[in-house]
This record gives C-alpha cells, sequence and structure tokens, in this order.
C-alpha cells in the first residue's frame, strides 16, 4: 500500500478481481473490492445450498489477495481445498467464513473477521447483502444460474440479478462514490463484472459518478464471450448500462476494435504465457490513470 496513493475500489469476482487488488496494493491507498456473491457451482453452490448463505468462494479469493501475506500459511490454507471424504471439493476459506457466518453476526460480519484473521490490507464487500441468483437471456432461452450461463458457449445478451432489488451494503455505496479509481475487471464478463456492475444500486452509483471507472479487459474470449473483441467486451457493458471513462488492454493478445468509451488505452498488461495479466504491469497501467 502507498500513503498518499489514490482510494481504489475493484468490482468484480474470481480470479480477475483478486490480480486486481494485487495490483493495486503497490499503488493505492486504500483499497475495497466489491463482490459478486451469485456463484452457485462448486464448494460455493453447495454451502449456499446446505446453508443458505450468500457464495463465499469469490470473497475468499480476494481476501487472500489482500491478505498481509498472500503466501503464509493461513493464506495458504484459505486456498487449501480436501480432495477426499464429505468436504472433498470445498476450500477451507469457504468452510472458514460459512462458520463464521453463524458466529460473527451474519456474513459481513464473517468477512470482517476473516479480513482479522488474515490481517486484510483493504475491505472486501459482497456486492449484495443476500444471495443472489442469476440470470441470462442467450438468444432465445432464458437461462437461470451462473453455472448454467458460463456452460451455455453464449453468445449472452443480457444478465440480470434476482431478486432485481437485491440492496447492496451501504458501504459499498460509499466506497464507489468516494474512491478516486473504480476498476471493473478483468474477468468472466458476464458472470464475474456484470455479476456486480448490474445490480441496479451499484449500476446507479457507478453512473452517478464523475469520472475514474476503468474497465480492464480481458486478455482472451472466454466461453461467454467467444468472438468478442475489446469493442465487443465494451459494447455489452454499455447494453447493461455500464459506461466506463477509460477502457485498458492489451492488443498483443486481443483485437481492440471500435470502442465505445471516452478513452481507450492500449498497454502490454500480459505474463508472458499471455493467459494473465501481470500484476506490475496492470499496476503501473492503472496507477498512471489514477494521476
Amino acid at each position: 500500500m502507498r500513503p498518499g496513493g489514490p482510494r481504489v475500489a475493484g468490482l468484480g469476482g474470481g480470479h480477475g478481481l483478486a490480480v486486481t487488488l494485487t495490483a493495486a496494493r503497490r499503488y493505492a491507498s486504500e483499497i475495497t473490492a466489491v463482490v459478486s456473491v451469485a456463484d452457485d457451482g462448486g464448494s460455493s453452490g453447495r454451502l449456499r445450498h446446505d446453508l443458505g448463505i450468500p457464495a463465499p468462494g469469490d470473497v475468499r479469493r480476494c481476501l487472500v489477495a489482500l491478505a498481509a501475506d498472500p503466501l503464509g500459511p493461513w493464506a495458504t490454507a484459505f486456498g487449501a481445498r480436501f480432495d477426499r471424504g464429505e468436504l472433498s471439493g470445498h476450500a477451507l476459506g469457504n468452510l472458514v467464513v460459512a462458520g463464521l457466518a453463524d458466529t460473527a453476526g451474519g456474513f459481513m460480519g464473517a468477512i470482517e473477521e476473516a479480513g482479522r484473521l488474515l490481517e486484510a490490507q483493504g475491505r472486501v464487500l459482497p456486492a449484495t447483502v443476500d444471495g443472489v441468483v442469476l440470470t441470462a437471456t442467450v438468444g432465445d432461452r432464458r437461462l437461470t444460474g451462473q453455472k448454467a450461463i458460463e456452460e451455455s458457449g453464449g453468445p449472452v445478451d443480457r444478465v440480470a440479478v434476482e431478486p432485481a432489488g437485491a440492496p447492496p451494503p451501504p458501504e459499498v455505496l460509499a466506497a464507489l462514490a468516494e474512491a478516486d479509481q473504480v476498476v471493473l475487471g478483468p474477468g468472466s464478463l458476464f458472470t464475474s463484472v456484470l455479476a456486480v456492475a448490474a445490480v441496479p444500486a451499484i449500476r446507479s452509483a457507478l453512473a452517478a459518478r464523475d469520472g475514474g471507472v476503468v474497465f480492464v479487459c480481458n486478455l482472451r474470449p472466454s466461453k461467454e464471450t467467444v468472438g468478442f473483441d475489446v469493442a465487443a467486451h465494451v459494447e455489452a457493458l454499455v447494453r447493461h448500462g455500464v459506461n466506463p471513462d477509460v477502457v485498458l488492454a492489451d492488443p498483443a493478445t486481443m483485437e481492440v476494435g471500435r470502442v465505445p468509451a471516452p478513452r481507450v488505452v492500449t498497454a502490454e498488461l500480459a505474463q508472458p504465457n499471455q493467459w494473465s495479466h501481470d500484476p506490475d504491469l496492470l499496476a503501473a497501467a492503472l496507477a498512471a490513470l489514477a494521476r
């Protein structure tokens, strides 16, 4: 963390937002992660079904990314998965958050306690107070659930969360209003980025800002975005009422196209394997945009 640096809020879910948080630690003075809780697959899906809590998996990844020592024993244990018995497939961190939800005053309290355990260098907040269901229109089909949308093969026309009026915690709206920079992505466009940005109150909070919203485009299309260039990613955001001020992309990994955004910045962002963003390169590009 950098004293005197910008206040940064990151929106999304899973691995992509964790990379943004890792990058933000290099230049930000304050970090808030706003994380999707719509996942209904794997360990998160089982815990949602069995315990009635919002999905903890993406929250856990972000807590680990912000841990005082992301490679330390607690952070490593949070990401470790059981591979046998009734706990097979569960990440320990998911179980810790689920257990704390019973003893720490609910899901928000659980995240706060887990953050203290990891000495998180920032806040992690769920996009909605309660768990939500992600729905999508895919051609002439209506799909329900993040897992079904991910496996649909696209093209996804529109996503929404149900219930439509699901409120975010008040801290989320305050963070979006006060941040010097809001970073969307990278990550699965429809089931991570828009799973957060399409929450009506969050979409309104983004629209109310006077600049500083940056969309970090994926390096490659996913199963949800087969055939997309950078412009098609941004068009999908705009179709959902999300209008970034700046689009950040790596032209070496994805064609840019005619992007409907006020400003497009291209830079080398990929690790040598070109499959994931390099936190140092991403940090340099985002820090330059925050000046």
